[in-house]
């Protein structure tokens, strides 16, 4: 019997990132469906995760306990980050009024940076990544960086 190997600190980081962005599309399908967040989770993990898209493709492994994490924390915290949100976003737009997946994206960051200890300036790298992944060009990826660290500062007033 061989004893596993730990990834190493790099695909750590890899399935961490990668659980961010199954987050978010988790939290997109949970408002999209109104399905329960158990129930969604229970799909990504059985057939997102490291799952065969084509023949020879896979998609990443993720962090299993970090995307249960930031789903659970969401959903928890919903109400909390959503009015961090809203107080991020100008007048004009409500978080009602913006993109389903940019909702996703601030409440996953959210739920990051209000119920786990993960440092702010991480989260919003990591997300900012997360929006580049849906909006390869335009102007979402500005606007995330500039709404989501109004939610860190927020949240972590210390961490700047």
């Amino acid at each position: 019997m061989t004893t596993p190997v730990p990834p190493s600190g790099n695909l750590k980081r890899r399935m961490k990132s990668a659980s961010r962005l199954y987050a978010v599309q988790a939290l997109y399908q949970m408002e999209i469906s109104g399905t329960t967040a158990e129930k969604t989770m229970r799909e990504f993990l059985d057939y997102r995760f490291g799952a065969e898209v084509e023949e020879g493709v896979e998609l990443m492994d993720g962090d299993v306990d970090l995307f249960g994490k930031i789903i659970s924390e969401a959903v928890n915290w919903q109400a909390k980050i959503d009015q961090m949100t809203d107080r991020a976003l100008v007048a004009k737009w409500p978080i009602d009024r913006i993109d389903p997946i940019l909702r996703a994206l601030f409440r996953a960051a959210g739920a990051e940076m209000v119920a786990l200890d993960t440092p702010p300036k991480v989260v919003i790298t990591e997300f900012i990544d997360v929006a580049r992944a849906f909006f390869n060009e335009g102007r979402e990826v500005q606007f995330v960086n500039a709404v989501l660290d109004h939610m860190a500062r927020e949240a972590k007033p210390e961490a700047f």
